[in-house]
């Protein structure tokens, strides 16, 4: 049976849908007061005549847009308004979160943490730890390099999932014919889709299908990939474009991961500081760009939920992104990776990096690692 796994972590709450050994769908909350489900009093700040429409700001500052106005509301008031959208932080833009009037009676609340709007699905909700190793042995970190990269690798090419302000936009790259590759792709796009939380408009873009039959088979194979995801979807054109419609509450994990890569590094970083068993202080190495996404307070939050001090070490030879993801935690007693000299990592050790244990592989199988020593005589048949 399906059931949602939750890790909930200093600055950021990561859930993971468990379905037959695999993540089937991903949520992430960054903990932002705007939330949907949150009811608030807001003052109206701009109301243009004869609409329904205007601009509301919150006693924190916070300003929406507001749906649905009666039009006895003019500017001044003050009015109860439940958040239906969260902002939205965009390349060029940052897209205002949007609210509509609520009961005049209903009482002030923060919405429903990730926790509780996950048990409102009716499936089964169960926290974990970063130590637990649970998402790891998942794939968590794939589904991060894919969010933060937009690439998605499938049998026969590439997805490049690309947010845009308009829409998100799925482009297909392969060698494959054109059929063989928008069929190879689809299984790929479904589980991006609800790997990487794609809401709102999604526009796919397939090779150029010139046959009616081979479009219809796309229809087809899309059609059952996607069987019980909540949006709609056009039929494939001509030039192989799909449009896929959904209710759009949050930004997806690729908006998010794509417009912050340095505050996905540092959440990383302290997932991997929470995951480490090793007793002592802890050195966390990070990129020195990381710096201004520590909020206030950040390392006193982080030592009292590790239980143990840590000092930071800042490497400009340290990737910002995946799949490094901006530095590495290592207990103060663990040793450096053999192969380049950085704190290895424990998913990987005793190495740094997938990259540092593929070096040491190819050594042995290149003789690196032989001894010098006499030339070895030859092989004598066995009636010399």
């Amino acid at each position: 049976m399906a059931e949602w796994l939750i890790e909930e972590g200093l600055r950021e709450h990561r859930a993971v849908l468990h379905q037959n050994g695999t993540i089937a769908a991903v949520r992430v909350d960054w903990l932002d007061p705007l939330r949907p489900g949150r009811i608030a009093i807001g003052r109206i700040v701009n109301k243009p005549a004869g609409t329904r429409r205007g601009l509301a700001q919150l006693d924190t500052g916070e300003q929406l847009w507001v749906d649905g106005l009666p039009p006895s509301v003019t500017e001044g008031m003050a009015v109860p308004l439940r958040i239906v959208r969260a902002p939205l932080a965009e390349r060029g833009r940052n897209k205002l979160a949007a609210a509509r009037p609520a009961r005049a009676d209903a009482p002030d609340c923060p919405g429903p943490s990730l926790f509780d709007s996950l048990r409102a699905t009716g499936l089964p909700v169960r926290r974990c730890r970063a130590a637990d190793g649970t998402f790891t042995a998942l794939g968590w970190d794939e589904v991060v390099e894919q969010a933060s990269t937009g690439t998605v690798g499938f049998d026969g090419g590439t997805l490049l999932v690309c947010p845009t302000p308009g829409m998100t936009v799925i482009d297909i790259d392969g060698a494959m014919p054109p059929r063989a590759l928008a069929l190879a792709a689809v299984p790929a796009i479904a589980r991006a889709v609800r790997q990487l939380d794609l809401a709102g408009a999604i526009g796919i873009d397939f090779p150029s299908l010139a046959d009616r039959a081979d479009r219809q088979a796309v229809d087809a194979a899309l059609a059952d990939a996607l069987q019980g995801w909540p949006g709609e979807r056009t039929a494939t054109n001509g030039f192989g474009f799909v449009q896929l419609v959904s209710r759009m509450e949050r930004p997806s994990l690729a908006a998010l991961y794509q417009r912050f890569p340095a505050r996905v590094a540092v959440e990383t970083l302290v997932r991997r500081a929470e995951a480490l068993r090793d007793p002592g202080p802890l050195l966390l190495s990070a990129h020195p760009d990381l710096r201004p996404a520590l909020c206030t307070g950040f390392d006193a939050a982080l030592q009292a939920r590790t239980g143990r001090p840590h000092t930071w070490h800042w490497d400009e030879g340290l990737a910002l992104q995946a799949p490094g993801a901006g530095g590495a935690a290592m207990s103060r007693t663990d040793r450096k990776c053999p192969i380049c000299g950085r704190p290895r990592h424990a998913d990987h050790a005793p190495f740094c990096s997938p990259r540092c244990r593929d070096r040491d592989l190819m050594r042995w199988l290149d003789d690196g690692y032989a001894l010098p020593g006499p030339r070895a005589a030859p092989d004598l048949p066995e009636d010399a």
